[in-house]
C-alpha cells in the first residue's frame, strides 16, 4: 500500500513539473515575441532601420529579463497553479510580481548600460504582463466555453431531473453553476426561488429567478420540476421548516446542503448536498454547546460509559475518543453492540493514542460494576445503560425496577465509593408525572442521583432529561422508514400524539455540558422547542420519500399503548426552572425528601423485583406518587 502511495506522489509529482516546465518556456516565448513586437513597433514595423545597439540590447537583455521574470514568479507561487483553476487570486500574484519586476528589469538595463527606448520598456512590461495573464485564463476561458457548450447538450438529455433551486445567494449560485458543468450528476438547475422581491426576473447564470417561496407550488409544476434543492446554510430553524414544509407538497424530491460553516470552508458542491430529513423540519436551531471547555474537562480524564454501545452511549465514546482522554471504558451489556463501537473508535483513534477498554458486564451486577470502579477509578461517569422501551417493560416491570432502578443505584454506589468526581445520569422527560412503568423507573433513578448527591460530598451526582431522540434505536422514525419501504400501512397510536424530539448530537452535546455545569443535585433539562405531532412525523416522512399519505402509504391509528401518554411533559410543577449560560439548558431544582425512608424503600422495591412480585407498580406508586397506574 506504502508503494503505491509512493508511487502516486511520485506521479503527481512529475506531473507537476511537466506543467511547470510548459508554463515557463510559455512565459519565455512571450516575453521575447512581445518585447520584439515593442522594438518594431518603435520604429514603424520596419526591421531594417532598427540600429544594431537596439538589436544587441534586445537579445542581451532578454534572457536575463527572462531569468529574473521566471525567478520572480517561482517564488510568488505562479508555476504552482491548477490552470482550469485559475482565479483573481492568481491576477493579483501577477500584479505582484510585476512590482518587483519591473523595477529590476530597468536596474539590471542600468547596471549593463544598455539603454533601450523608453516605448521598449513601457509597452514591453505592459505587454508581457498582459500576455502571462492572457496564457494562464485563456485555458480556463477555453474550458468554460467547452462546458457551456457541453452544458447545452446536457439540457436536451430527456433523463435529466429538472431541477428547482431554493435560495438566490452565494450557496445557490454555486450549486447552479456546478450542476450546469458537472459530469458527475444528471441534475439540470431550471429555475430559482428566493424571497427577495429585487432579484424577480432576474437570473443565475441564465437559470431565471420566478419567485419567492409562495411560488414554489406552481413553479414546481409550471417547470415540471423533479428535484427541490434548499440552498440557505444561513436559514433560521423556523425559516427552513417554513419552506421546506411548503416543497414538500409538491411530490418533488427534496434535497439541502448542510450548513453555513461548509459553505464558509467552500464546501458547497454538487457532492456535498444531502436529502432533507427529519431534523430539517424540527423548526428550532441545532442546540450548540461550548464544547472547547467541555472537552477541555475530558482531556486527560479517566471516562466511563455505561451502556457505551447504545445510541446514546455509543456518541458519547465517539465524542470523548476525539479529545484525548486519558482512558475511555466501554461498559455493556450486549457484546455485539460494544464490539462495533469499540471496533469503530480503534480504527479511527488508535492510531491517535486512544485507550480504550471494553468491557462486557451488567449493571444489576453489584460485584462487576464495584470492581471494575474500583480498579479503573474513573473521574467521570456517563450511566447510559438502561432498558427505555414503554410498552415492554409495561409487560416486564420488575425487569425495570432490576435494571433501571437497582442498576443506576449500585452504578452510583460503586461510583462513590472509588471516588468518581462526576456522575451523569440519562434520563427522559417521561420521568415527569409519568404514566408507565419506564418513566417511573427513571424518575426514581433522578431520586437516587439527588440522594447520592446530598450524601457524598466528594462526588457530583447529575442527571440530564431529554426526549425524543430521531434516529436512536427503536425509536419512531427508522420504524416509519421501514414501513414506508415495506409500502405501508404506517402506524401511529393516536392523531393527537404529540413528542419532543431532538438528534443524537443535539442529546449528546447535552449531557456532555451537564458534566460541565454539574455543581451536584442538578437535573438538566433541554428546552427542545415546540413538541412534534407523531401524526404530522409520519406523514412528512411519507412526503420526504416522494410519496402520498393515504394514497400511496395508508396511515393507520393503532390506539394508545399501555401506559403511553398523549402529550410528555418536561418539569414537574415543584421543580421550577432556572436557567443557564446556555440559554437553551435549564435546571430542575431538587426535591426535598427523606432519604432513610427512600433507602428502605429502595430496599424493599429490590426484594420485590427479585421475587417477581406482581404487585410491584404499586409500590412504585408509593415511592412516585405522581406516577398514576393504567392512567393513559
Amino acid at each position: 500500500m506504502s508503494n503505491n502511495k509512493q508511487s502516486i506522489k511520485t506521479s503527481i509529482g512529475k506531473k507537476w513539473i511537466r506543467n511547470a516546465l510548459i508554463v515557463m518556456l510559455t512565459d519565455i516565448i512571450v516575453m521575447y515575441v512581445v518585447y520584439f513586437l515593442a522594438l518594431l513597433l518603435r520604429f514603424d514595423f520596419s526591421f531594417r532601420v532598427i540600429p544594431p545597439v537596439y538589436l544587441n540590447g534586445y537579445l542581451k537583455l532578454l534572457p536575463l529579463w527572462c531569468a529574473i521574470t521566471v525567478t520572480v514568479f517561482y517564488f510568488t507561487r505562479l508555476y504552482h497553479s491548477i490552470w482550469r483553476f485559475v482565479s483573481m487570486e492568481e491576477a493579483i500574484l501577477l500584479i505582484k510580481a510585476y512590482l518587483i519586476i519591473t523595477p529590476l528589469l530597468i536596474l539590471s538595463s542600468l547596471l549593463l548600460k544598455m539603454r533601450m527606448p523608453i516605448s521598449f520598456y513601457m509597452i514591453g512590461i505592459v505587454g508581457s504582463a498582459v500576455g502571462h495573464a492572457v496564457t494562464r485564463f485563456g485555458y480556463r476561458l477555453i474550458k468554460q466555453v467547452n462546458n457551456d457548450m457541453g452544458s447545452g447538450i446536457k439540457e436536451k438529455d430527456s433523463n435529466a431531473d429538472r431541477v428547482m433551486i431554493i435560495g438566490g445567494g452565494d450557496a445557490g449560485s454555486v450549486l447552479v453553476k456546478e450542476l450546469q458543468h458537472s459530469t458527475k450528476t444528471n441534475l439540470l438547475p431550471v429555475c430559482v426561488i428566493d424571497d427577495n422581491p429585487n432579484k424577480h426576473g432576474r437570473a443565475l447564470f441564465g437559470v431565471p429567478i420566478v419567485g419567492g417561496r409562495e411560488s414554489i407550488i406552481s413553479k414546481a409544476a409550471e417547470f415540471n420540476i423533479d428535484t427541490i434543492i434548499f440552498a440557505i446554510p444561513t436559514a433560521s430553524g423556523s425559516n427552513r421548516k417554513e419552506i421546506l414544509n411548503i416543497a414538500k407538497e409538491t411530490g418533488c424530491k427534496l434535497r439541502t446542503i448542510p450548513g453555513v460553516y461548509q459553505l464558509a470552508k467552500g464546501d458547497v458542491s454538487v457532492t456535498s448536498v444531502r436529502n432533507v430529513d427529519l431534523t430539517d423540519l424540527l423548526g428550532r436551531e441545532p442546540i450548540t454547546v461550548d464544547n472547547e471547555e467541555v472537552f477541555n474537562m475530558i482531556t486527560g480524564k479517566t471516562i466511563l460509559v455505561t451502556g457505551g454501545g447504545g445510541s446514546i452511549g455509543s456518541e458519547l465514546c465517539r465524542q470523548i475518543a476525539s479529545h484525548k482522554p486519558k482512558k475511555l471504558i466501554i461498559f455493556d451489556i450486549y457484546e455485539n453492540n460494544a464490539y462495533e463501537i469499540q471496533q469503530d473508535l480503534l480504527r479511527k483513534y488508535k492510531d491517535k493514542g486512544l485507550n480504550l477498554v471494553t468491557l462486557i458486564g451488567s449493571v444489576r451486577n453489584t460485584h462487576r460494576i464495584t470492581s471494575v470502579m474500583m480498579e479503573y477509578k474513573p473521574d467521570i461517569v456517563f450511566h447510559a445503560a438502561a432498558h427505555k422501551h414503554v410498552p415492554l417493560m409495561e409487560e416486564s416491570p420488575n425487569e425495570a425496577i432490576k435494571n433501571n432502578v437497582m442498576g443506576t443505584y449500585k452504578t452510583a454506589t460503586a461510583a462513590a465509593e472509588a471516588g468518581v468526581k462526576k456522575f451523569v445520569l440519562i434520563s427522559t422527560d417521561k420521568a415527569v408525572n409519568p404514566t408507565n412503568i419506564m418513566g417511573a423507573t427513571k424518575r426514581i433513578c433522578e431520586m437516587i442521583i439527588q440522594m447520592m448527591d446530598r450524601q457524598t460530598p466528594g462526588t457530583s451526582f447529575v442527571a440530564v432529561r431529554f426526549g425524543n431522540v430521531l434516529g436512536s434505536n427503536g425509536s419512531v422514525v427508522p420504524l416509519f422508514k421501514k414501513q414506508i419501504a415495506e409500502g405501508g400501512p404506517v402506524t401511529v397510536t393516536h392523531k393527537e400524539i404529540t413528542r419532543y424530539f431532538m438528534t443524537i448530537p443535539e442529546a449528546v452535546s447535552l449531557v456532555l455540558q451537564a458534566s460541565y455545569y454539574a455543581k451536584g443535585g442538578e437535573i438538566f433539562v433541554l428546552d427542545m422547542g415546540e413538541p412534534v405531532r407523531i401524526d404530522d412525523m409520519a406523514r412528512n416522512l411519507i412526503k420526504l420519500s416522494g410519496l402520498r399519505p393515504d394514497v400511496d402509504i395508508k396511515i393507520e391509528y393503532t390506539g394508545l399503548r399501555p401506559g403511553e401518554k398523549l402529550y410528555e411533559e418536561k418539569l414537574m410543577k415543584e421543580e421550577g426552572m432556572q436557567t443557564t449560560a446556555n440559554k437553551l439548558i435549564y435546571i430542575g431544582k431538587p426535591i426535598e425528601m427523606d432519604d432513610v425512608w427512600f433507602k428502605g424503600k429502595l430496599e424493599e422495591l429490590d426484594r420485590d423485583s427479585k421475587e417477581d412480585d406482581e404487585n410491584i407498580k404499586k409500590y412504585v406508586q408509593e415511592v412516585v406518587p405522581t406516577y398514576k397506574v393504567g392512567t393513559y
